[in-house]
């Protein structure tokens, strides 16, 4: 971790937790507890052992057997209570935090278990028709080993579709399956990965372009097997998964699309809501939060209209806003060239924010085609140091006349930095701190980051005309109406129609990106909540350390106080803002 100056040692102390040194026995049981958990895991999600960039696992694939879900939850329950039999106050302040962060997340993944979201395991924004291709990128073939452990891995996978299908079946017997409406683009999404040519596909991809790794006797033979492989092993099992999916599942999937139509629904929703967010806010309270922020920014963005010169209404803007092809990129190239230059833009105007910057680099690459067209605008998928690979924006090239410009400076500072890439990577990279801390996450900190950093649009250079502008707006609109669609659909009855219509009304988001988006917030219930409600709180606290502390107000501190845990849950954030502003107001 670079670090462009020093905090004062206290601050270091409380809230980047750095102090390494262990208080007596209940210290060195606490971390034995989070390293032997640590590896349990590791071992128990090999793909997640990988793509963090630790390859001891990579010729395996996780059991997703019914048996082993309820194995892993029985296990969870062993490791809360080996925690709660250690003794929190004999531990130093850095490891209480440690605690109870560590105490959080396995008291959430134990009290998820009961709602069996587990016999959901594929919808149209992931699931195996999704990942595993793209494990295929993660993976390193560096040696015989590597491409040995890669054969392994792709001659398991009929079991672990099968899995996968034991899995979705016990789901349709307990009524616990996606809605209909969302799974419809899920065929195509698994037919095509076995109707490439065998040596086409990208899963035979590494025996092409990495074979060089492999001893000339071997390549011919190596590639030999993995055709064999892939076609055995790889297409018959997405084949059967399909012929299941469209004969069997999608026919009997729920029709109705709240999540209170789930058994248990009512206790669900809320569950959900609490586990996004981390705050005990109500769907009520939260749905009339964001119809005030859609009042708010509705008037904003009716400023930006007037000074742009623009005399027709709001709704007539927004029309040619979606339908002026000046505001459109021609080719996907050129998308991608236009965000790439964004980030060139935004990265030397870091150092004015921030006093902390990760090492690890990042890029800009196009969401792959199978997976576009069910694919948000855009999304962040981060590297490992470890690994040494790089963090991506990825951009959806999809449909290049539902991509406008004007908000594409919002999205990258969301996607990239100093959003997503930013704060993912400092959190990788903090020191003296459990594994646990460095790749957890808590969706309401972590969006509610990606947002606030939008925001941060501004003080760098940014929005400099009124569409970008308006685009900016746009942006943070669609999350406030989030807040009123998510809870309208899954709390209070909302149609998807009602949802659609009432995006459409707000914001400039395109037709195909509302149609998505919607069909996002119907497949995860609560997700689309943590943006706004933790992009409020940042900005409160924020409000709350400029009006305390007033020329001592440094913005580059703070935001490495905000950013300097790793993801917290909010309340845990306001602690570590308030012992900063106490602090300096000590000094």
């Amino acid at each position: 971790m670079r670090k462009i100056y020093s905090l004062p040692i206290v601050v270091v102390f409380l809230v980047f937790n750095s102090c390494t040194i262990k208080q007596g026995t209940e210290s060195e049981k606490l971390h034995s507890l989070f390293s032997d958990v640590w590896d349990w895991g590791l071992r128990e999600f090999p793909t997640r052992a990988t793509y963090l960039g630790d390859y001891r696992y990579n010729d395996r694939l996780t059991n997703m057997s019914l048996a082993s879900v309820q194995r892993r939850y029985k296990k969870n329950k062993v490791i809360l209570t080996k925690l709660e039999n250690l003794n929190r106050e004999k531990l130093n302040v850095g490891d209480k935090l440690n605690y109870d962060l560590f105490k959080k997340n396995i008291t959430r993944n134990i009290a998820a278990h009961p709602f069996k979201d587990y016999l959901m395991p594929v919808d149209q924004m992931g699931g195996l028709q999704i990942n595993f291709p793209n494990l295929v990128d993660i993976t390193p073939f560096r040696n015989q080993g590597d491409f040995d452990n890669y054969l392994t891995r792709l001659s398991l996978f009929p079991e672990y579709v099968d899995q996968i299908i034991a899995l979705m079946r016990e789901g349709l017997k307990e009524n616990i399956t996606p809605p209909k409406i969302v799974l419809q683009k899920v065929p195509d999404q698994i037919s095509v990965q076995y109707q490439f040519d065998v040596k086409n596909s990208p899963f035979y991809g590494p025996f092409e372009k990495n074979i060089v790794s492999l001893h000339d006797s071997l390549r011919a033979h190596y590639q030999e097997i993995a055709a064999s492989s892939i076609k055995d092993h790889v297409f018959t099992s997405y084949r059967k998964l399909f012929n299941f999916f469209v004969e069997e599942y999608l026919p009997k999937a729920r029709e109705n699309i709240s999540a209170m139509s789930l058994p248990n629904g009512d206790k669900f929703y809320a569950f959900k809501v609490k586990y996004y967010t981390t705050t005990n806010k109500t769907p009520s309270e939260i749905h009339s939060i964001g119809l005030s922020e859609v009042a708010r920014i509705r008037s904003e963005m009716e400023k930006v209209i007037k000074d742009s010169g623009f005399t027709g209404s709001f709704k007539e803007f927004i029309t040619y806003l979606r339908t002026n092809p000046d505001f459109y990129y021609d080719s996907a190239e050129e998308l991608l060239d236009g965000y790439r230059a964004i980030c060139k833009k935004a990265d030397p105007e870091l150092t004015k924010l921030f006093g902390t910057l990760p090492r690890l680099s990042y890029g800009v690459k196009p969401i792959p085609d199978f997976q576009a067209p069910a694919s948000p605008t855009a999304y962040y998928y981060s590297g490992s140091l470890r690994a040494g690979r790089p963090g991506y924006f990825w951009a959806n090239t999809y449909r290049l006349d539902t991509r406008p410009k004007y908000e594409m400076e919002a999205l990258s500072l969301h996607e990239a930095v100093p959003g997503h890439h930013l704060q993912i990577s400092i959190s990788q990279e903090l020191e003296g701190v459990p594994e646990f801390r460095k790749h957890g996450g808590f969706t309401a900190f972590s969006e509610g980051w990606g947002l606030y950093s939008e925001k941060l649009g501004e003080e760098m250079g940014f929005y400099k005309d009124p569409y970008s502008k308006f685009g900016q707006l746009t942006y943070e609109m669609w999350r406030a109406c989030r807040l009123v669609v998510d809870t309208g659909m899954h709390a209070f009855g909302w149609s998807r129609e009602q949802a659609i219509k009432f995006v459409a009304d707000n914001t400039a988001k395109t037709k195909n990106d509302i149609f998505v988006e919607i069909d996002r917030y119907i497949a995860w219930p609560g997700q689309a909540l943590a943006y706004k409600i933790g992009e409020l709180r940042i900005i409160e606290l924020r409000s709350l350390a400029e009006e305390k502390l007033g020329e001592k107000f440094d913005i580059r501190e703070f935001h490495d106080i905000v950013l300097g845990s790793g993801a917290v849950p909010l309340d845990i954030l306001e602690e570590h803002v308030k012992e900063y502003i106490a602090i300096n107001l000590s000094d």
